[in-house]
């Protein structure tokens, strides 16, 4: 058996071997002095020249978006229906207590569909409603301006247009701004009125720019 001495005696000839192969390691690597550090002007020269070359920029186009291209109607269509959706809602928010109520119900069926003209027929001739005007002496002017589109199909367009309102009457004079979801379907050449509605029914639209 090893005697205690014996094995320091290896242990510190093992230590030996060990830093002498460390120092041959060392003196073989190159000196790292002499290699030449990456020169901070190549990659300036390569950013550079990657901004100088015709690299393709994820920048908006300058070419002209045709957004008519993407809908199913064209243009003129489209101008068409906006247009009987603003008359057709300032003729519904322009009304007298002393006119007739059945030829104000016929100006606003020129613009509609049979069906909705017979509704606004039987709701413009109730008696509530023509002794409701004509107590209060109601005066009504409108004009009427798009605001939204809301929906647009291949024979409709849900447009969402701002009445704004001139009352006058006995109980006070007044300036009402109401916003209403317009239906306007193609029947034939023509463009009618199909439904109109309180604008908070249903869904946002798109702004107009």
């Amino acid at each position: 058996m090893a005697q205690p001495g014996d094995r320091r005696g290896v242990a510190f000839a093992a230590i030996v071997v060990v830093i002498a192969a460390v120092g041959i390691y060392l003196t073989m690597w190159p000196d790292s002095s002499d290699e030449a550090e990456p020169e901070p002007a190549a990659t300036a020269r390569v950013t550079s020249s990657a901004v100088a070359s015709n690299t393709p920029v994820a920048t908006a186009s300058a070419a002209p978006f045709d957004v008519y291209s993407y809908l199913p109607m064209s243009k003129e269509q489209l101008s068409a229906a906006a247009d009987v959706a603003e008359r057709f809602t300032a003729a519904y928010g322009t009304f007298r207590f002393d006119e007739d109520p059945v030829a104000y119900a016929g100006r606003l069926k020129a613009y509609t569909t049979p069906e909705l003209g017979n509704n606004l027929t039987r709701t413009m001739t109730s008696a509530g409603t023509v002794e409701k005007n004509r107590a209060d002496e109601i005066v009504s002017a409108a004009t009427a301006e798009l605001k939204e589109i809301r929906q647009v199909d291949r024979t409709s367009i849900v447009f969402v247009v701002t009445a704004n309102r001139q009352v006058t009457s006995k109980s006070g004079n007044d300036q009402v701004a109401e916003e209403f979801a317009v239906t306007v379907s193609q029947l034939g050449d023509d463009w009618r009125i199909y439904d109109i509605l309180p604008a908070n029914t249903g869904q946002e639209g798109d702004e107009l720019g």
